[in-house]
């Protein structure tokens, strides 16, 4: 681990792949002040609080975090006494709108790790885009948060090629890693000031929408079975890509969970059926003969 150089930063995340960006900066020597994440959210069947993986990661370092519901002033005036010596924030998969007071708090302002070409594929879910898209050709950015979503200058960037698409969870995985790994590289020269900001093409830029249940519904009788394939890899993690039949006279929900696509056929492999268990679909099919799609 390199730790040569200490740059104090506070980290805002909640998801997994800011777990992922959070663990390759540990590997370069690179640990948070302090962690502000969001709070604790009901999960399972008895609806238990539990807290995200960012909150579980910092606590298993030590590293006091922060969760508001809001980040109004009752929160600034708490977390600024604490972060007067960050010299820079760290902003990656956080889900809410840092307000411009909390962003110019730091000398070397805020930055954030954002996994596209920027201007390309702004919003909420551009690495499902990119997918959806077809767009091989992708790669990570890391920004300046400015007070507009994902519009702030050009800090860095990396072109990644994707080969072929696998699972939505293995894409946000390289995608993080290129991200976090690129981030640890620039940020020494960013924080020294020898790194010159790039103002984006603001007139090339391209927008993502926020990933709904209902993206998942796919038809397994379209034309265009590769954009079924993508749509299937899109949403493995969620909302999981889902087709609808009619057995036994009741509307069943069954979840894609395995598919491929090779010679320009898709292969649905593995399936959840809606109350029941995985299966491989060819057994699926054999116990739901008397069925409508």
């Amino acid at each position: 681990m390199n730790t040569k150089q200490h740059i104090p930063f506070a980290f805002f995340g909640s998801s997994h792949f800011s777990i992922i960006v959070l663990d390759e900066l540990e590997h370069a020597g690179f640990i948070p002040v302090c962690v502000v994440t969001t709070p604790d959210k009901p999960q399972g069947r008895k609806l238990i609080l539990t807290p995200n993986p960012v909150k579980t990661w910092a606590r298993e370092r030590n590293i006091e975090v922060y969760d508001p519901e809001k980040l109004d002033a009752t929160f600034i005036e708490s977390f600024t006494s604490h972060v007067k010596e960050c010299s820079v924030f760290i902003v990656a998969s956080y889900g809410k709108i840092i307000p411009a007071s909390i962003i110019d708090m730091p000398l070397h302002k805020t930055l954030n790790i954002h996994p596209s070409l920027l201007p390309w594929y702004r919003g909420a879910s551009p690495l499902q885009s990119a997918m959806l898209d077809d767009a091989k050709h992708t790669g990570v950015t890391i920004m300046r948060i400015d007070e507009k979503m994902d519009h702030g200058p050009l800090i860095a960037q990396q072109e990644v090629t994707v080969s072929e698409w696998a699972t939505y969870e293995i894409f946000e995985d390289m995608m993080a890693r290129t991200g976090a790994q690129l981030l640890a590289r620039i940020l020494p020269e960013w924080v020294s000031g020898s790194i010159q900001e790039k103002e984006q093409d603001h007139s090339r830029a391209s927008y993502t929408k926020k990933t709904v249940k209902t993206d998942g519904l796919v038809d397994l009788t379209s034309p265009d079975q590769y954009l079924t394939f993508r749509k299937i890899q899109a949403y493995h993690e969620w909302p999981q890509a889902y087709f609808m039949l009619t057995h036994n006279g009741k509307d069943v929900r069954v979840k894609i969970t395995a598919a491929s696509f090779k010679d320009e056929k898709l292969a649905i492999e593995k399936v959840i059926p809606e109350g029941g268990k995985e299966m491989s679909y060819k057994d699926f099919q054999s116990g739901y003969t008397n069925t409508q799609y």
